[in-house]
């Protein structure tokens, strides 16, 4: 299992660097957007969320049937997206009761 993850990690080191790339400048930015931005910006991390679910469907496809880390990398990415998903669409949806008026 180890050889298949080093050989996995070299096979894609590359994408792997953009990837801690990617984390390490998302966290700065979300440290830095004040707070009143967050639900917004959390309705837009919803929508990349979909890309991921798409991206990682596509993994799960590609994988050859002994290929268990690709499997298990693109079931573990749809499951977190989806978490991700529905986690936004309930805050996006209270974010957007708070903008109706209310009946008297």
């Amino acid at each position: 299992m180890l050889e298949i993850l080093i050989q996995f990690i070299g096979e894609n080191f590359g994408m792997i660097t953009i990837l801690v790339i990617a984390s390490f400048l998302g966290m700065e930015i979300i440290s830095k957007v004040p707070t009143v931005l967050h639900t917004p910006l959390m309705s837009g991390a919803n929508a990349i969320s979909g890309v991921v679910i798409i991206g990682a469907i596509i993994l799960i496809r590609r994988a050859e049937a002994g290929d268990y880390f690709s499997l298990v990398l693109g079931t573990l990415g749809i499951a977190l997206a989806m978490i991700n998903v529905a986690g936004g669409f309930a805050v996006t949806n209270r974010m957007l009761e708070m903008f109706k008026k209310k009946k008297k």
